[in-house]
């Protein structure tokens, strides 16, 4: 019994629900719920005249509702499930008549006055619900109306798409050919659909070439190619040239992929997509230097466009590959140029490639003694590389430490520290990286590493200096260090034949500074002793040349009068009357500030 009310229930809310669909003109949601009842009527007999009279209704208010094609079609399928062989010429009438409605309609309706995106709506509705050919008629008639519109482009549009879908290609191709046509004698299609038509030709030549059809897929790009003009520069007339490209290719038409490529090239010369077509035709011409130089311009467009790893994988296939070393390091030289350059290889993601480009590098060294200097080359190149990188972090030890590892494996080159130190300025730059490297993380080693440089009979005056500026550079603070290898860069100074007094003021200017903190006032006799001594060298070179700078001179002299005044502060008179007699020697070889300086010390010593 209750199976029985369930099945009573869902009949009549079937019922209601084709109610519904069709008050809201749903005529196919309509069919199928009042389907479903007539299913049930085996079970539920007494409801065979109720859903008659339902139907009936249904037919009298689609009439009223002016909707004939539906009424009739809904006759009609009365006719043939009431009995077939009997009524089937009356069935076959109601749907004859159904369709001469439509066309009538169609008829009438091509009358009124309507938008053309109105009728364009119209015939997609008729060509997507099936209507193939009452669609297609009402689309000829449509242009007629609109022969002046702009927009009538988009009617040839849709009936290319439509024709396309409906798989009339051939038909499609003539209406194609008739719009080329039309934009050489002044009917060109709009910029909006003139791309959209583009859109539907590179689609169907994609389609055609990944069936691997490729002589029509290059059939369809060339109805692409028509409407550009000779010589227009244009983006997608370069990818569309690619595209040709590969399939000429594929298609072993080697001479006109060429020509395609040289016109997506005259197109877009910088794109990545051209360089690899070019590649790819220079690898069927087994054309190595083109090959290789396309590889090299398509790594250094990874670089450009942040996409390190794919340079990465491109160098490290290059170098495993290449038998000419010489076009390797070509190649190489003008990837570093062009990043140099551009300043990029200051930045961390190239620091990074390069660093480890150079490492993997000088793994393709053979062992004799010319390519063993290249190794030991490239090793230094990759350890500047993260010492670079190591000077932009906050924390850098991660890189240093890097770069320590890199220098090792680079003195242990037989060739390493061989020879005249001063004549080999690579083992000069390791010292120096070297050095850098241990003082920024604080290494302990780094004060005996030191006692073998003060060894070296021929170290220069330029590698002192600059280990002075990285013992005293942050993190590192070794002013030991700092002191010894100035006082070593001034002894060097003094030896030479004649000395440079602009090099000799400013080794003399650090070495003072590094010993005499600026505003300290309680010094140690030494150390005061030792400073001394670094003055009366200055006064000697001083006395001795008229080439020591004039601003050198009054920093010197107001250096030595100051510590005499500090010493006088703390009661020193004695030691602060020969500090400032000391800088009041200084005045003396002052040029044309000596007037204005005499003033202002005569002024203190009246004092």
């Amino acid at each position: 019994v209750h199976r029985a009310d369930v099945e009573k229930s869902l009949f009549k809310v079937l019922s209601y629900q084709a109610e519904s669909a069709v008050a809201q003109g749903d005529f196919q949601k309509a069919v199928m719920c009042v389907q479903r009842c007539k299913d049930m009527l085996m079970k539920l007999p007494k409801e065979t005249c109720y859903l008659s009279i339902l139907c009936y209704n249904f037919g009298v208010e689609t009439y009223e509702r002016k909707r004939y094609e539906q009424m009739l079609r809904l006759l009609a399928t009365t006719y043939f499930e009431w009995d077939c062989s009997q009524y089937l010429d009356k069935a076959l009438g109601a749907v004859s008549l159904a369709n001469q409605v439509v066309i009538f309609s169609l008829a009438e309706f091509t009358q009124l006055e309507m938008s053309l995106d109105f009728c364009l709506n119209t015939a997609k509705l008729l060509l997507e619900h099936g209507r193939e050919s009452v669609g297609f008629d009402f689309l000829k008639s449509v242009p007629e109306r609109f022969e002046f519109s702009p927009d009538l482009g988009k009617i040839t549009l849709l009936h290319i798409e439509f024709l396309l879908q409906n798989k009339r290609e051939l038909l499609a191709k003539q209406k194609i050919e008739e719009v080329i046509v039309g934009h050489y004698t002044g009917k060109q299609l709009l910029p909006e659909a003139l791309n959209q038509l583009h859109i539907i030709l590179w689609d169907r030549a994609a389609k055609h070439y990944e069936e691997k059809n490729y002589s029509e897929a290059l059939h369809w790009y060339n109805y692409s190619v028509s409407f550009y003009t000779p010589g227009q520069i244009d983006q997608n007339l370069a990818k569309l040239q690619r595209n040709m490209a590969s399939c000429y290719l594929h298609l072993k038409q080697v001479d006109k992929a060429k020509e395609a490529v040289k016109q997506a090239e005259r197109c877009d010369p910088n794109s990545i997509f051209t360089k690899f077509s070019v590649y790819k035709i220079a690898v069927m011409e087994n054309d190595t230097d083109k090959g290789t130089c396309s590889i090299y311009k398509m790594c250094f467009n990874s670089f450009q466009n942040d996409q390190q790893i794919v340079a990465i994988k491109a160098l490290e296939y290059l170098s495993e590959h290449l038998q000419d070393c010489q076009q390797l390091f070509a190649a190489l030289k003008r990837v570093s140029n062009h990043l140099f350059t551009s300043k990029l290889l200051y930045m961390g993601k190239i620091l990074i490639t390069f660093s480890y480009f150079w490492c993997q590098l000088s793994q393709f060294c053979p062992s004799d003694k010319a390519v063993l200097v290249a190794q030991k080359t490239c090793l230094l190149m990759a350890a500047a590389v993260d010492l670079e990188m190591g000077r932009q972090q906050v924390t850098p030890s991660e890189q240093v430490g890097q770069s320590l590892l890199t220098i090792s494996e680079c003195t242990s080159n037989p060739v390493s520290f061989a020879g005249d130190f001063a004549k080999d300025p690579t083992d000069t730059l390791l010292l120096l990286y070297e050095f850098e490297a241990r003082s920024k993380l604080n290494d302990p080693t780094l004060h005996s590493l030191m006692e073998s440089v003060w060894e070296q009979p021929q170290i220069e005056i330029k590698t002192l200096e600059i280990i002075a500026s990285l013992a005293m550079e942050p993190p590192a603070r070794y002013p030991v260090l700092c002191k010894k290898a100035l006082k070593s860069a001034l002894n060097l100074h003094r030896k030479q034949a004649v000395i440079d007094a602009v090099k000799f003021s400013k080794c003399l200017h650090s070495l003072i500074n590094i010993s005499l903190p600026t505003g300290l006032t309680d010094l140690d006799t030494c150390v005061l002793q030792e400073v001394w001594d670094y003055f009366e060298d200055a006064l000697s070179v001083v006395s001795s040349t008229d080439a020591y700078p004039e601003m050198e001179i009054l920093w010197l002299m107001t250096r030595a009068w100051n510590t005499g005044i500090f010493q006088y502060t703390v009661g020193k008179y004695k030691e602060a009357e020969q500090w400032c007699g000391l800088g009041m020697r200084f005045l003396n070889h002052l040029g044309a500030l000596k007037k204005s300086y005499e003033d202002h010390v005569s002024v203190h010593r009246g004092i």
